[in-house]
């Protein structure tokens, strides 16, 4: 009888204090959460910055001095991505590339570059077009050290395996050269009997360009004239929503919606050089692995 009653009083004691302790807890952290909230140390996410309007391009922040590529004091380079469509899926990654790599890919191609030609939807092989009046060059896949860099870096952006992908194409546009709007993704059944279905394009600018040679999307959703760089845009890039070039950014797009069928606000061409020299590297990714 004695031992129970030195028990007895241990359990109110134990109940009482433990929904106190809490709650003297919860207080505590919450008068530290308005401090920090006071201070600014700490915000509260906006809804309409989690969730844009997928046709409002008026949020895009578009960087355009040299700052983009200086390199800071531990000796890297300034790397985001923007997001500039929802239809198409587009996005641009800034200093994609390093200026050595842009060179390098100039360099090695330059000796092989031919006047640039189209795919027939026929036949499959080549044909000359007046829609493309630049000059190009295939690059073997994996040819080198470079290469191989650059396609590993492309699979690790896209999600996509560099199996997956034809080789680098390099391109060259002098003043007045252009490549009117076309699809990426086959209308045909023989063009995708190796790897099925071209399903994204990686497009990486290797030089800058004094005026004009966006790449512009005639067909994509949108308030197109809202993008910070407007004014900047020659009239064939104002005839949609336009990317300027500038070395090293990659810009990615989608050939196919989610539901893998065609896209057709994918529609897009590279407008006419006005002032100076554009060069520029094409990654064209398939649904299945690419027999290179």
């Amino acid at each position: 009888m004695a031992s129970k009653g030195r028990l007895h009083p241990r359990g109110p004691s134990r109940n009482s204090s433990s929904p106190t302790l809490i709650f003297s807890i919860l207080i505590i952290c919450l008068f530290f959460i308005l401090i920090l909230l006071a201070l600014g140390i700490l915000s509260i996410p906006s809804t309409s910055r989690n969730y844009p309007n997928a046709h409002d391009l008026s949020s895009i922040v578009h960087r355009i001095t040299n700052a983009d590529r200086s390199e800071g004091s531990d000796g890297r380079v300034d790397h985001w991505a923007e997001v500039i469509s929802w239809e198409p899926r587009a996005v641009i990654y800034h200093n994609f590339l390093s200026q050595d790599e842009c060179e390098h890919l100039i360099k090695i191609a330059k000796p092989h570059m031919e006047k640039s030609t189209v795919v027939d939807s026929v036949t499959g092989k080549s044909k000359d077009s007046r829609v493309r009046t630049s000059s190009g060059t295939f690059l073997e896949r994996g040819q080198d050290e470079t290469v191989r860099a650059i396609e590993k870096r492309i699979a690790d952006f896209t999600f996509l395996p560099v199996e997956h992908g034809e080789g680098l194409q390099v391109l060259h546009y002098e003043v007045g050269q252009k490549y009117e709007p076309h699809y990426d993704y086959f209308l045909d059944d023989y063009n995708t009997k190796n790897g099925g279905q071209r399903m994204a394009t990686v497009l990486m600018y290797l030089s800058d360009v004094e005026e004009g040679g966006e790449t512009v999307f005639p067909s994509a959703k949108g308030n197109i004239s809202a993008v910070p760089w407007w004014n900047e845009l020659s009239e064939c890039g104002k005839g949609g929503l336009s990317v300027k070039p500038k070395m090293g950014d990659a810009l990615l797009f989608w050939s196919m919606k989610p539901d893998a069928s065609p896209d057709p606000s994918s529609l897009h061409g590279g407008c006419p050089v006005i002032k100076g020299n554009k060069w520029s590297s094409t990654k064209w990714i398939r649904i299945n692995p690419y027999n290179a």
